[in-house]
């Protein structure tokens, strides 16, 4: 058996008690490249170098920070961890995003653009991160943790400014945002019951109306929204309250009822309703509508990309063709 002990978030005052018991008793320890500082608070223990860690032998004791020892339990899944794996997952992410708040903390203290910024000139850089989330998931998850990353680091410099004015620290932040979700999930941590995607929905709005009863129904929409989530929410608060679609033909009939009123009488206020019925659909059909659209703008570019490049290699400028000769590359891209 291989043991895996986490030494705390990095610096030697943080070694846990039970950590350094573990290695006194440890028949051979090994770790990776420790400070001096960490390799003192170890002794009398003296590390020998680990190397690849999958090649460890077995009956050894590897010891390392706990982000590293998360690391490396991960490569290690029939090794015994202390503290536990899940706790040591804590630990680690808990010394990650610390590490990311002091990045954050020396940046406004030392960087002339940082120190410059207000939460008011942040958040478009916020916005333009989630979209690039949301563009992440799209193209199937491809570059999703690096922007996630960006997306972690907006929240984490907007609480560095809100700590600066007196409010919350990001701790703080985060300890609410664990309350809060701990408190609209009754079904997992009460006795409420949601057997299903759609039980979780009504328990979660349930607990948001009642929550702020005196809000009225529709509660936290900010106008700054893009439009198709502004529609997303407006549907789930009176979905909220039993006014919804009962089923998705319902809703795809009300579709082709707005797109009959489209046609009749075309114009902006028509196209609207034919916008906020395919947000019913999408709702009804299980697809955020947002997604969906972005998935289908990227489909509809990159076949308009084949489809000029097939005419370029017929020896034709997409651009000089007519549109129904383009049309035609176009079904023969797809």
């Amino acid at each position: 058996m291989i043991w895996v002990v986490g030494l705390g978030a990095g610096p030697p005052e943080s070694v846990p008690a039970v950590a350094l018991t573990a290695l006194g008793g440890a028949a051979r320890v090994l770790a990776p490249e420790l400070s001096p500082e960490m390799l003192a608070a170890l002794a009398p223990v003296v590390p020998e170098p680990l190397g690849d860690p999958r090649t460890a032998p077995e009956g050894v004791t590897i010891a390392a920070p706990d982000a590293e020892a998360h690391r490396i339990a991960a490569l290690l899944p029939d090794a015994r961890t202390l503290p536990g794996r899940e706790a040591l997952r804590a630990r680690a992410i808990g010394a990650e995003v610390a590490a990311l708040a002091e990045v954050g903390l020396r940046l406004r203290r030392e960087c002339p653009w940082d120190r410059v910024q207000t939460a008011e000139t942040i958040v478009p850089h916020t916005i333009e991160e989630a979209f690039e989330v949301a563009d992440a998931v799209a193209a199937g998850g491809e570059g999703l943790a690096d922007e996630l990353g960006d997306l972690l680091f907006q929240s984490v410099f907007l609480a560095q400014l809100l700590e600066e004015e007196g409010g919350a620290d990001l701790g703080a932040v985060a300890r609410g945002q664990a309350a809060k979700l701990i408190s609209r999930h009754p079904h997992v941590y009460g006795d409420v019951v949601a057997e299903s995607a759609a039980g979780v929905v009504d328990v979660w709005e349930r607990r948001k109306r009642e929550e702020r009863a005196d809000q009225g129904m529709f509660h936290e929409l900010p106008a700054g929204l893009p439009s198709l989530a502004f529609a997303t929410k407006v549907q789930k608060r009176a979905a909220a309250v039993g006014f919804d679609f009962p089923d998705v033909a319902a809703a795809l009939a009300k579709l082709d009822e707005e797109a009959a009123e489209l046609r009749d009488e075309p114009g902006a206020r028509e196209l609207g309703d034919v916008l906020f019925a395919a947000v019913g659909a999408a709702r009804a059909v299980g697809a955020d509508p947002e997604l969906a659209l972005r998935a289908s703008a990227q489909r509809f570019r990159e076949r308009v990309e084949r489809a000029a490049a097939l005419a370029a290699a017929d020896g034709h400028d997409f651009t000089a063709l007519t549109p129904d000769t383009q049309l035609r590359w176009y079904q023969e891209a797809k």
